[in-house]
């Protein structure tokens, strides 16, 4: 639990810093969907991506999976015989 917080705590402190950068590339204010997703960036954005040509990586901070889809998705966590979770996972 302790080590979730610590995670959280640090990628919510670096999220003015990762949405100025993305105000600068884009060079417009950006919409609440752009900062979460720029936020969440596992590189700095750099420029502005291209349509159909561009590849991000993304490095979230909770995973939400629905009924249907985190029956397999735990199986195979199970089967991975890990003990716990990389971020914190909820099913709803």
């Amino acid at each position: 639990m302790i080590k979730d917080l610590e995670m959280i705590i640090s990628a919510y402190a670096s999220l003015p810093e990762k949405v100025e950068e993305g105000r600068k590339v884009f060079g417009k204010s950006l919409t609440l969907t752009e900062k979460i997703l720029i936020s969440h960036l596992a590189e700095p954005v750099q420029r502005a991506p291209e349509r159909l040509k561009s590849y991000a990586n993304f490095n979230p901070d909770r995973v939400a999976m629905q009924d249907a889809t985190a029956q397999m998705a735990l199986l195979q966590f199970i089967m991975a015989g890990r003990e716990e979770t990389a971020v914190p996972s909820t099913v709803h």
